[in-house]
């Protein structure tokens, strides 16, 4: 039995959070979804990295000042 994909991890994830909301309006989906979703990604990058910051962003394919700047976001800097 084959592990489902990240798209569909988040896609049932979105489908059940939406569904709990129960009526209620959802808002902000798409940043609460990014933000979600960057912060492992992010912490996942820089081990795999061994915290090295150049060679992060180079993984992720943005400017390390961006990585920096995201890197605080998160508060893991």
């Amino acid at each position: 039995m084959s592990r489902p994909s990240i798209e569909e991890c988040v896609r049932d994830s979105l489908e059940k959070y939406l569904s709990d909301l129960d009526g209620e309006a959802a808002t902000n989906v798409y940043e609460m979804v990014m933000r979600t979703v960057e912060k492992p990604v992010l912490e996942i990058v820089m081990r795999h990295a061994a915290h090295n910051q150049s060679q992060a962003a180079a993984i992720l394919g943005i400017n390390r000042n961006t990585l920096r700047k995201k890197l605080g976001e998160h508060g893991l800097l």
